[in-house]
């Protein structure tokens, strides 16, 4: 019998790819851009970011909650994602052509790169060591059934802002067309050894 279970991700490595693909774009964002592809990227970057909170928030922090409810990385981490919003909710607000978009993107750069640092040397190991694999898998997959609810409605606008934040990287899009095609290659039935 076929399980999609089987073929999924794990919850961490969902989360470490959510969090490269941010650095990927925030790599591509630099003040001398022509102001549409600023707001296009930063677009991208701060749907990305709000989808990826949600699914943290809904399956894996409370996961997280029950195994170690006292760490400090965890008990910090919401409020992390909240200081976030705020800055993202200035970013929407601010013209791409104003200097202080530059500075809230570069604020916002710097206060995910020291929340992915966090998650990436404890929170995600420490689930790894904690939670057995088949679990793992299945958070994964929960992840990957509410993350199609999150983005499913936001699709149009995702793709055109991909679309122009990226229309000067080639590097980038073929970043994102492999991960896109890896992400079906493990959702898609195959054969036995066919």
């Amino acid at each position: 019998m076929f399980s999609l279970n089987k073929l999924s991700p794990t919850i961490t490595d969902m989360i470490r790819f959510d969090h490269s693909h941010v650095m990927v774009t925030f790599h591509q964002y630099t003040a001398s851009q022509k102001p549409t592809v600023k707001k296009a990227l930063a677009e991208t970057i701060c749907t990305a970011l709000e989808i990826h909170a949600t699914l943290e928030e809904e399956i894996f922090y409370p996961v997280m909650r029950e195994l170690e409810g006292s760490d400090p990385t965890i008990l910090k981490a919401e409020p992390e994602h909240n200081e976030m919003r705020r800055v993202i909710a200035r970013l929407r607000t601010t013209k791409a052509a104003d200097p202080q978009h530059d500075v809230l993107m570069h604020e916002l750069m710097r206060d995910v790169m020291h929340h992915v640092a966090d998650e990436e040397t404890v929170l995600l190991p420490d689930a790894e060591r904690l939670l057995p694999a088949d679990r793992l898998t299945e958070l994964g997959m929960a992840m990957t059934r509410r993350r199609l609810q999150l983005v499913t409605p936001q699709a149009g606008k995702i793709a055109a802002n991909t679309a122009v934040g990226f229309s000067g990287s080639t590097a980038a899009m073929v970043l994102g067309v492999a991960g896109a095609a890896f992400a079906a290659f493990k959702l898609i039935p195959r054969k036995a050894h066919a």
